[in-house]
């Protein structure tokens, strides 16, 4: 009897896509009657409009971090310039921070990156250029390094793929790829714990519970050792980015394509929390392609920019 042939990722991911999109239209008729409902309610009696969650600081002074997909390095530059108050005593030398453009095509697309480049190399911040996030592990200057924090801020295939499920199958693909390369570069240790002074928020989801943070807090671990590492990623939170289904991604990965592919990792999602920008003066979105590389871009208007931080769920 033929053995059964495995689906291919291309068409896990599909399958996946396609149950979100049934989620969201069923979503949508559930939330378009309620409009309807609401017609003719006073404006007293209808809903408050939803206050978006505060942002929070998901570093710590004696963290080892690396930045991928740095753009103009405006953010590892703000890190280490201008960090908010409780950074103010991080190492430069504890930042590793990487773009996958050459040198020379990040300072052509990027007007501020030559300067923000040399700002960093001079204060004892690694600088490296041409690193796939997919496959960190190609980068010499990586190997045998371990990190606390592993960030990527608004990750983009930037493909220019006009197709939208294409697309969003683009980013799907890089988006595993870089949990897979990222989890070996993550400190090993207890799993991290996180105090909060004021209320945290449970709320449910088709794979469990995620944990939103309301207010001020500060992660812990054991006394002694360091807690195992985190992988951070921030989206804006509206169509497209949220097609990605990056939570499930990282927690209920597909299965490799063949037998000779390693597993992707599962995660475990940690928290989510709002980006705010302003916490990081200085700091200027990128994107990727031609003007949009000079902040002239309007995807993904309106929402938040929010980031989700994931552990390994096994060591």
């Amino acid at each position: 009897m033929a053995k059964s042939k495995k689906p291919s990722l291309k068409a896990t991911l599909s399958s996946a896509q396609a149950r979100l999109k049934k989620k969201k239209q069923a979503e949508d008729a559930t939330l378009q009657a309620l409009n309807h409902r609401a017609k003719g309610v006073s404006r007293k009696g209808m809903a408050k409009t939803q206050i978006p969650q505060r942002s929070a600081i998901p570093f710590d002074p004696s963290d080892h971090i690396l930045l991928i997909g740095e753009g103009d390095f405006s953010f590892a530059s703000a890190l280490l310039q201008r960090p908010p108050a409780p950074l103010e005593h991080l190492p430069p030398a504890n930042i590793i921070a990487t773009a996958y453009d050459t040198e020379d095509e990040c300072y052509a697309k990027y007007t501020d990156a030559e300067q923000n480049v040399r700002v960093l190399r001079e204060k004892g911040t690694r600088v490296i250029f041409s690193v796939d996030a997919t496959r960190l592990e190609k980068t010499s200057a990586l190997k045998g390094k371990v990190f606390d924090r592993i960030a990527w801020n608004f990750p983009h295939a930037g493909k220019g793929i006009t197709d939208q499920d294409r697309n969003v199958l683009s980013n799907q693909v890089l988006i595993l790829g870089f949990l897979r390369s990222a989890a070996k570069f993550l400190v090993r240790g207890p799993v991290p714990q996180l105090q909060s002074s004021r209320k945290r928020k449970r709320l449910s989801d088709d794979d469990g519970d995620e944990l939103t943070d309301e207010g001020d807090n500060q992660i812990v671990g054991v006394s002694g050792r360091r807690r195992r590492g985190t992988v951070l990623i921030t989206l804006r939170n509206v169509p497209p980015y949220t097609e990605w289904d990056v939570p499930k991604l990282a927690k209920n990965p597909p299965p490799p394509r063949s037998s000779v592919e390693p597993p992707n990792p599962h995660y475990i999602l940690f928290r989510s929390f709002g980006f705010d920008r302003n916490d990081w003066n200085g700091y200027k979105h990128r994107m990727t392609k031609g003007e949009r590389a000079r902040g002239q871009g309007k995807t993904g208007e309106g929402g938040e920019d929010r980031t989700w931080e994931f552990f390994l769920k096994n060591e």
